[in-house]
């Protein structure tokens, strides 16, 4: 399995924001959606505020593979449903890295709804 290199991992866990699209079913890549991303040890989680219902994560359920791009590193990459049991860690990352927003906009990430749509975000290896 291919891992995140130490730059991709700092780079696009520090960047403010993360460009994402998926594969539809034909191939074709979906519109970029912006979203927040964050580093937890060495993996990259995103989360959609609007849950399992919200359209770009609907997309990333189609292949599980798409595209990101992200503090200047652009990767394809597989989408792989995290660990429940991580939520609580990954709600500290959101809270600690988006802290200077209103807690009122970091709830909608850390709701029920929004940790049930959480995304790992696993680089494809140059082979795939």
């Amino acid at each position: 399995m291919t891992t995140w290199t130490v730059d991709e991992l700092t780079k696009i866990g520090t960047a403010e924001e993360l460009e994402i699209v998926s594969l539809r079913s034909d191939g074709t890549l979906t519109k970029a959606v912006t979203i927040w991303v964050v580093r937890l040890g060495d993996n990259l989680f995103v989360r959609s505020v609007n849950g399992r219902a919200g359209a770009w994560f609907r997309g990333t359920q189609v292949r599980h593979e798409g595209h990101i791009l992200a503090g200047g590193i652009e990767k394809d990459v597989t989408f792989v449903d995290a660990d429940p049991g991580i939520n609580d860690q990954i709600d500290t990352e959101y809270r600690t890295k988006y802290r200077r927003y209103a807690a009122s906009i970091v709830s909608h990430i850390v709701s029920p709804e929004a940790r049930s749509a959480t995304i790992k975000l696993v680089p494809h290896s140059p082979s795939s």
